[in-house]
């Protein structure tokens, strides 16, 4: 079997990418995001490449039992039956030995046909040791030793496999989060053909700089990924150790990988307008801008509002941008959507729980990586008031989902802590936690409740997507003004704030305020003013769903990350340059192991 290489002018690097429901090669927000990222990519018919890990036993299925105790076992699933082999290897060194790299190819096929490649790297042959041939087993597991060789593997063996594949002359690189980092110094090595570290000169990092683009979603230090230099020595090399320190890519004597993607980029960005506030205070010394993160709108629409939009808007798949025309379906057709969607989420929590929830009353959806900041149990915070709420008001029930880290015991503490309350409140509030929440759970959940609720605590949510997704299936979001929320709410229009975003993260103010806006506002207007309620759902659709989009953003990538020196043109002029070949395409050297 032989492919053609279409000429590709950029490539996205990320340690985790989801692709489908069945490949386990994401853990949470990143990986979707980065999924989303190139499936809208795909659509506007870019010529971008993707690259990651095969992660062979995934992140990890998470099984809980009846006290909300969570355990884990690896996802185990079989690269051979989705994935196509290339026959294309690659090397990289690693603690002084070599280490042989092949790449796995999965296609993303964008809504006119345009296709786009991901390489997802394996390092399973037998002439790698036990250890090497382990490292693109587990996504986020191992130690200090284990990870940075992966991202070894993720960003220098990433390049190499990128230039073995015929991708010679990519234009830009695109760093998903710092893991992938030390693809500036593969770049580097490149382009200085052999020269010694000590011959590195200013045109040759201005060269590394025009070609790097770096995206930051931690706004914490805690969450940066940092190596001792003696660790940094051992696994690199003193040769690749001076060229890192000769581009100022260590911090004292620690590899901070964050630091490095800041250092070698021309362009870096944060993920929503906050979020890119809140890096400016963190790395002052650094220009740093803000692309606010958005979904793919057709992977997270559930099939009822596909149809519905199919009828009405038949080019938001193309453009997104037309479902600001949401605006002029009736409620009762979005009435009807919704309750297709409830009922499949329904249906499908008694079969996978045994649990039978009533479509007619109120639900919440509560769904995440289960992390402290994202404090899940604050719904809780004020048990007897909830009760009282459910009795006086209007009954709800409460869905939640997440995983929490296998190392992260003070998450696994929340989810225990929700379990708790639920055997609490069970006679007059139905709360469910979903196990081994994934991408077809969040399809179901962000689409099937009738209230998206977000409680992080200010500032930790760099941008949160799941409202994004809800927003497209015209569920209103209620949450803690942070992140992307700050510039999506609008007060009973498209959802409802937590608290307010002048005012100075108080939790007994966002508790009131979480309270007092469920009791007098949300369940009164839910079951007393339907079409008030229907009118918020269709205003989520038509001016979040609208915008909150991941072709809004690859568009603002594209005119100002990737082609951010070449000012005045546009986004149509740009995307017209990139697509056109400006050589002769050579037969790709991929093919079947079979050849």
């Amino acid at each position: 079997m032989t492919l053609n290489l279409h000429p590709r002018f950029a490539a996205y690097f990320s340690m985790e990418i989801a692709l489908e429901p069945a490949m386990p090669t994401y853990a949470g927000g990143l990986g979707i995001l980065a999924g989303d990222t190139l499936r809208a990519a795909a659509d506007m018919g870019l010529p971008i490449v993707g690259i990651t890990l095969l992660h062979r036993k995934g992140y990890f299925e998470q099984h809980l039992d009846a006290t909300g105790n969570q355990t884990e076992s690896p996802s185990v699933w079989s690269p051979e039956a989705v994935l196509q082999p290339t026959g294309v290897r690659a090397k990289v060194r690693i603690d002084g030995r070599t280490v042989q790299i092949r790449a796995w190819q999965y296609l993303i096929r964008g809504v006119g046909g345009h296709v786009i490649p991901v390489y997802l790297l394996d390092t399973a042959l037998p002439e790698n040791s036990p250890f090497d041939q382990a490292l693109t087993d587990q996504l986020y597991g191992g130690d200090e030793h284990y990870r940075l060789c992966q991202e070894v593997v993720l960003g220098i063996g990433g390049v190499e496999m990128l230039h073995e594949l015929g991708h010679h002359h990519l234009l830009t690189y695109h760093m998903n989060e710092g893991h992938s980092s030390l693809l500036t110094l593969a770049i580097l090595d490149r382009h200085l053909q052999g020269r010694p570290a000590e011959q590195v000169t200013a045109e040759d990092l201005a060269f590394l700089h025009k070609k790097c683009v770096f995206t930051t979603h931690t706004p914490v230090p805690a969450g940066f990924d940092q190596f001792p230099g003696d660790l940094v020595r051992q696994v690199l090399g003193p040769e690749r150790l001076a060229t890192l320190e000769r581009m100022n890519g260590l911090s004292g004597d620690v590899l901070n990988m964050t630091y490095l993607g800041l250092r070698g980029s021309h362009y870096i960005n944060g993920v929503a307008m906050q979020h890119g506030e809140v890096s400016r205070g963190m790395f002052p010394e650094y220009p740093i801008h803000a692309i606010t993160n958005g979904v793919h709108a057709a992977t997270w629409t559930s099939p009822a509002f596909q149809q519905l939009y199919d009828k009405h808007i038949p080019e938001w798949r193309r453009d997104n941008n037309y479902l600001r025309y949401a605006i002029g379906i009736t409620l009762g057709e979005i009435h009807a959507a919704h309750e297709h969607a409830k009922r499949a989420l329904l249906d499908t929590i008694k079969e996978k729980t045994g649990v039978a929830l009533d479509p007619a009353i109120f639900t919440i959806g509560f769904a995440r990586r289960a992390a402290t900041y994202k404090r899940a149990d604050f719904l809780f915070s004020d048990i007897d008031r909830l009760k009282w709420m459910a009795r006086h008001v209007g009954p709800f029930q409460v869905i939640y989902g997440g995983k929490a880290h296998p190392r992260d015991e003070p998450a696994k503490n929340m989810i225990r802590r929700v379990f708790e309350v639920m055997a609490t409140v069970k006679e007059l509030v139905r709360v469910v936690y979903v196990e081994n929440y994934e991408m077809r759970w969040a399809q179901l959940l962000t689409s099937g409740v009738d209230l998206w609720l977000n409680t992080p605590q200010r500032p930790h949510e760099a941008s949160g997507t799941s409202g994004m997704k809800a927003a497209l299936n015209g569920v209103p979001s209620f949450s803690v003004p942070d992140g992307w929320w700050i510039e999506g709410h609008v007060e009973s229009a498209t959802g409802w704030d937590i608290g307010h975003e002048e005012v100075p993260d108080v939790p007994t103010e966002e508790i009131a305020s979480l309270y007092d806006k469920l009791e007098h506002r949300i369940l009164p207007m839910f079951y007393g003013r339907q079409r008030s309620y229907l009118e918020v759902m269709r205003h989520a659709i038509a001016l979040n769903g609208s915008f909150f989009n991941a072709q809004r953003m690859m568009a603002q990538y594209v005119m100002n990350a990737y082609f951010s020196g070449r000012p005045g043109m546009s986004v149509q002029q740009i995307l017209e340059e990139v697509r056109r070949p400006e050589a002769p395409v050579p037969e790709s050297p991929i093919r079947s192991a079979a050849n």
